[in-house]
């Protein structure tokens, strides 16, 4: 199928706070983030909003456990169980690594997902998307091979030319692992081949982009896993180094020096996921809660990035853009 105040405990699995425990009706939420704290802020203050906005207020009604990976996926198992530990009403995870983690760590316990990956029901998430029927429901950015050729798409409309693509991932990230088995036809349907380059640390980055650059690679396809998100700017500086036009999965990538990018809007994702949480929080059961989609997506290009490495983008692009960075 396709398309498309707060406790915060860091690091251990602590007991909910007895002060926190004793207020009438306390709600109690786990989030696993797969990206760093600093690279999640701007996610998890919109699930902080969505929440107020529903009537959930800090400190009295509610408390956040928040977990962050870093960008680190086998640190999921670890920080699903000591959520699950704390016992919440509900758990969002955020990323396929995150949410089978938690879903390995419990079936009670409603978890809610925000996935880049194939269908929901492909990867045993859910029995189907109108109707999940276990204890996982959430968001689908359906990232599917329609969507990565829309990226391999809008490359070729601003490279002139364009037949040979990098991409860089992170093998140990099932995310990139699915990116890799859409690729070869989205990029033959453009008459197009690649090459992959792999980073599994940030001390990877480098070696990869001067790389991709070496072997000729006209543009680049960059992974949008948390290891790249966490560290978004240094991503978009090594592009902009070995002056390849890049396309990125999240508008926080042009907003941290890339060319341009197209995908959902997170901060959207997770205010979305918010109304989920409060469903659940009143009763709804997530087996019976259709899987959602993003209420948008969004390309947008940044023009001081073009700039930089002497790219010309036609008016006639810039004209379908939702946003222009300059």
């Amino acid at each position: 199928m396709k398309r498309r105040a707060f406790i915060t405990l860091l690091g251990g699995a602590a007991a909910w706070p007895l002060g926190a425990r004793a207020q009438e009706r306390m709600r109690h939420i786990g989030v696993l983030s797969p990206a760093s704290p600093a690279a999640a802020t701007r996610n998890i203050e919109a699930l902080r909003a969505g929440l107020r906005d529903l009537g959930y207020v800090e400190d009295r009604n509610v408390t956040l456990a928040l977990r962050f990976a870093g960008g680190v996926p086998a640190r999921f198992p670890e920080l699903a169980a000591e959520l699950v530990a704390l016992k919440p009403d509900v758990i969002l995870a955020g990323s396929i690594g995150g949410i089978l983690a938690a879903r390995n760590a419990t079936r009670t316990i409603p978890l809610i997902m925000t996935v880049i990956s194939e269908d929901p029901v492909a990867l045993g998430l859910t029995n189907s998307i109108t109707r999940p029927g276990g204890n996982i429901t959430g968001i689908w950015m359906f990232a599917d091979d329609s969507l990565a050729g829309k990226r391999l798409e809008f490359l070729k409309h601003v490279v002139p030319g364009l037949v040979r693509i990098g991409v860089i991932i992170n093998p140990d990230d099932p995310s990139d692992a699915i990116v890799l088995k859409w690729l070869p036809a989205a990029a033959r349907a453009l008459g197009m081949d690649f090459g992959v380059f792999e980073a599994r640390v940030p001390t990877d980055f480098e070696t990869a982009f001067a790389t991709s650059a070496r072997d000729g690679m006209q543009a680049l396809f960059v992974s949008q896993s948390p290891l790249f998100f966490s560290h978004r700017a240094e991503v978009a500086t090594l592009a902009a180094r070995v002056r390849l036009p890049a396309i990125y999965g999240f508008r926080e990538f042009a907003e941290a020096g890339g060319l341009m990018s197209y995908g959902a809007n997170l901060p959207n994702v997770y205010r979305q996921s918010a109304r989920l949480m409060d469903k659940i929080i009143k009763g709804a059961s997530p087996a019976d809660l259709p899987v959602e989609v993003p209420i948008r997506f969004e390309l947008i290009v940044n023009l001081k990035a073009a700039k930089t490495i002497g790219l010309t983008i036609p008016d006639s692009f810039l004209s379908v853009a939702d946003e222009i960075i300059e």
